[in-house]
């Protein structure tokens, strides 16, 4: 039973799901998490100064989202030794649901 759970206007990237029903997604071009219902309604972004390529919702409470992002310039500008990642961390309004 394959179908559109919501329509997106960014690049999503890795993604996580939480107690209420609604998904986080990184977005790498966008520098940001988007928390979205199904649907398609953008309940909540969190903007970084690079591209998130990951994220998961975790900690004691599993309220604390976590971002894996780094700088991104496109496939042709990679290079190995550029060391931009960071895992950045902030407080969500739901748990985590599920494991990774």
């Amino acid at each position: 039973n394959r179908r559109v759970w919501a329509d997106l206007d960014g690049y999503p990237d890795g993604i996580c799901l939480d107690a209420e029903g609604a998904a986080w997604y990184a977005d790498v071009p966008n520098k940001r998490c988007v928390r979205v219902r199904e649907g398609g309604e953008v309940l909540q972004t969190v903007t970084v100064d690079r591209g998130c390529f990951a994220c998961m919702l975790g900690g004691t409470d599993r309220k604390t989202l976590f971002i894996l992002a780094a700088e991104w310039r496109g496939f042709e500008h990679m290079v190995s030794d550029a060391r931009t990642g960071q895992v950045f961390s902030v407080e969500a309004p739901a748990p985590g649901i599920g494991w990774p």
